[in-house]
């Protein structure tokens, strides 16, 4: 489970020429310097709009507003739920998540998730914050997600991540056909009347994408997206802002669109793709115990290969 944090302090001039970090500390006493300084490497934390780092210096009278999210240690129970292992040592899990599978529980689902089935399958896991869990992958998203093993671990990938030395490339199809890849640099934060969504915001969490194209078809595209930051539904907000959803996104999707003279079977696809048409392929990381390179490839689920091999035969474009 998790709360939202809300606050807002000015910065006093006794807390003038002081680091950021060591000033949130002061003004937001509830809450860890550790915390605090994670909150403003990923941007919940900012002053006077901006994200700046932990270690630059404040001189009084700015505006720190902090919104975040806070993991809440929940009774949280083993169950027995079959996991796609693809790799595990002392430190490190990596599993490849099927659709339809919470990562973390929430309101509406406080059991039947992978957490659940974390502590099932590795009761060591009790004593690691959120049972290893690192990063997450939307309910209906597959694919690679690495989960930490040992609270060394943890604290290793999280570093890895703010970093961004950690490479989560995803494959997805599209509505449209795209000419080119490029870079989405574009802010996303909460919606503003919708807070089960997020969207392209200004003075938003930087959020940058980059996409490429893998195959064209008649009205959509396979593409390969490689994120630089990890927002919540940042591909899927991206790839809708530039006039290019998901299929089967109902959340950010377009308008259905079916090629003229397709076949009933692709028209049924599409018509009824049962989720955003999203996977976690690639995962590349250091190995927390001595930085060795891992990485890892999870195949596309069989939705996505049915959905493509229908586009295929109707009508590939050449590059």
């Amino acid at each position: 489970m998790s709360e939202r944090i809300r606050l807002s302090a000015q910065v006093t001039p006794e807390c003038g020429g002081q680091r950021l970090d060591q000033a949130a500390a002061q003004l937001f006493p509830g809450h860890s310097r550790s915390r605090l300084q994670g909150w403003i490497k990923d941007g919940s934390l900012t002053v006077d709009g901006k994200q700046i780092r932990p270690r630059d210096m404040v001189y009084g009278g700015e505006m720190l507003e902090l919104d975040a999210e806070r993991e809440i240690q929940g009774d949280w129970q083993p169950q027995d739920i079959k996991l796609d292992i693809v790799y595990e040592d002392h430190a490190l899990l990596v599993i490849n998540k099927p659709a339809g599978l919470v990562v973390h529980p929430a309101a509406g689902h406080q059991d039947g998730t992978l957490l659940n089935a974390l502590l099932h399958h590795a009761p060591e896991l009790a004593t690691v914050p959120r049972a290893g869990i690192v990063h997450r992958l939307d309910k209906d998203t597959t694919g690679l997600m690495v989960v930490a093993k040992t609270l060394e671990a943890q604290t290793d990938l999280v570093v890895q991540l703010q970093n961004r030395t950690v490479t989560r490339e995803y494959e997805c199809v599209v509505v449209g056909v795209m000419t080119a890849g490029g870079k989405v640099d574009a802010p996303i934060a909460r919606h503003g009347t919708n807070r089960q969504k997020m969207a392209v915001v200004a003075g938003g969490k930087e959020a940058v994408s980059h996409y490429r194209v893998i195959s064209r078809f008649r009205a959509h595209t396979h593409v390969r997206v490689k994120l630089e930051t990890g927002r919540t539904h940042q591909i899927r907000v991206h790839m809708s802002h530039i006039h290019y959803p998901l299929v089967g996104d109902s959340t950010y999707g377009g308008r259905l669109r079916i090629p003229a003279g397709a076949s009933s079977e692709l028209i049924a696809m599409l018509r009824n793709f049962p989720r955003q048409a999203l996977h976690a392929r690639r995962l590349e990381l250091e190995h927390p115990d001595d930085n060795r390179p891992m990485r890892w490839e999870a195949p596309l689920p069989q939705d996505m290969v049915e959905l493509l091999a229908l586009l295929r035969a109707d009508g590939e474009q050449e590059e």
